[in-house]
């Protein structure tokens, strides 16, 4: 008889032999090109760096949802939003208590699991099912002093919050335990300290004072000048979507690109989560588990620097947003210093920790193991419609990708579809959506098949 858990997933027999601590660092809007290893000139990421160095580096990992709420549901349950539910970012706490997540299916089958940072699937704060450790904030937290749910206790802690979360998380992993052990370490950085409304609206994108730096950081980077894409301060050509005119808000133009200020400030935010994540390498070695663990560091999405002049938004399926960094070490599964650039996903995280772990995903189930052998020949994307802002406003979108094409069909905007060639324009300019030589058809046809895979 199976006692102590209510078990939804028991381990594998092959398992039972060894099985890994999981560690998962999810930073909020950190870019794919924002890590010294992924190409960025001048970041101090010299953790991430030392990563990749150990680990694989998946130099195409996409969020198939690019916003918050939905991002997160589809890492913690490795399906797609219109499988769990999770499709935008307003109050889903009830939904949100009901996710069969892979770190709640690991904690029944055994391991001593913890939620450590930002939830953001609504305004509660209160435990989930599959913790044995839960420390949380409401909504998007505070970046100074943040107040805490610990347990089911409100603490009123002291501190930058990226070192506070890193703590916690530190904490958790040096304790004394007989069993396996898995972080979800979500950090609030570098996420804007603005206040999220119960419907998901906010007041603003943030500015370069909302992305509050450690005193630590204040000058770092100082008299440093951002690099750009080549589609930075390009307006929106032949893109229907972007180029309509929306009462109250400028056209799309060199004012509404994010200036130099706020990226350095957000780069400042990201440089101490470096250094939790090296606070956490530390505390991994210390307890003599470093091999025994798989470290994930990832991020939940993008963010617009300026690219068709769209600033602070994520949401639309251009480059910069579903893109993502994906790197994990765990010298056991993966090549030491590889940089793999197959077609990877977020929910291929969750696949990853259970199939290493010997834990059966639960059906329907849309991850692979990282560490497969078969290899996707293109990716959804989806995004649906929500309030939050203008802009954004009925451009829900079904996507699909490849190595070389994308493909972006507007839901509710007729006309409005965009075909991108990668390889010859990867600043995604020039739009072929009329171009009789390019692979419409064929497009179309992987999207549909891909909606049919994944019960659309």
């Amino acid at each position: 008889m199976l006692t102590r858990r209510s078990v939804l997933a028991m381990p594998l027999a092959a398992a039972q032999m060894r099985r890994p601590n999981i560690v998962f660092v999810m930073v909020d809007d950190l870019r794919w090109d924002e890590l010294r290893c992924n190409g960025h000139p001048f970041a101090e990421s010299p953790n991430a760096d030392r990563l990749a160095q150990e680990g694989a580096n998946f130099v195409n990992a996409f969020a198939t949802t690019p916003l918050c709420s939905p991002s997160r549901a589809c890492f913690l349950t490795g399906t797609y939003s219109h499988t769990n539910g999770i499709t935008d970012n307003v109050d889903r706490s009830p939904r949100s208590h009901q996710l069969v997540t892979w770190p709640r299916l690991l904690h029944d089958s055994g391991y001593d699991s913890a939620f450590i940072g930002k939830w953001h699937m609504g305004n509660d704060s209160s435990p989930r099912p599959g913790f044995d450790h839960w420390v949380s904030f409401p909504g998007q937290g505070e970046s100074i002093d943040p107040v805490l749910n610990i347990d089911g206790k409100t603490v009123h802690s002291k501190g930058y919050v990226t070192d506070v979360l890193t703590q916690h998380s530190v904490n958790f992993i040096e304790r004394k335990r007989s069993q396996p052990f898995c972080v979800y370490l979500a950090q609030k950085a570098i996420h804007p300290n603005i206040k999220q409304n119960n419907d998901g609206s906010v007041s603003s994108h943030g500015t370069a004072s909302d992305f509050i730096v450690a005193d630590r950081h204040k000058n770092l980077y100082s008299g440093k000048t951002p690099s750009r894409r080549g589609n930075y301060l390009k307006p929106p050509k032949s893109k229907p979507a972007l180029e309509q005119k929306i009462p109250g808000l400028p056209t799309l133009g060199r004012e509404t690109a994010t200036d130099d200020a706020t990226i350095l400030n957000r780069m400042r935010m990201t440089k101490a989560i470096d250094e939790g994540l090296g606070g956490i390498y530390e505390s991994l070695a210390k307890a003599g588990v470093l091999d025994d663990t798989i470290l994930i560091y990832t991020s939940d999405h993008g963010y617009f620097y300026g690219e068709h002049c769209l600033s602070g938004e994520r949401r639309l399926a251009y480059e910069e947003t579903i893109r993502i960094p994906l790197i994990v070490r765990y010298p056991r599964a993966f090549p030491v210093g590889s940089r793999q650039d197959r077609l990877v996903l977020s929910l291929d995280v969750g696949a990853t920790a259970l199939d290493l772990a010997g834990v059966h995903p639960p059906q329907p189930f849309h991850g692979r193991p990282l560490m497969g052998t078969q290899k996707r020949d293109s990716v959804l994307i989806e995004y649906f419609s929500d309030k939050v802002f203008a802009r954004i406003r009925n451009m829900a979108y079904q996507a699909v990708r490849t190595d070389r094409w994308k493909y972006i069909h507007y839901l509710e905007l007729p006309g409005a579809d965009e075909l991108y060639d990668l390889r010859a324009d990867p600043f995604e300019l020039n739009n072929l959506i009329r171009d009789p030589k390019a692979p419409l058809a064929q497009m179309k046809t992987r999207l549909n098949q891909l909606l049919r895979e994944t019960g659309a």
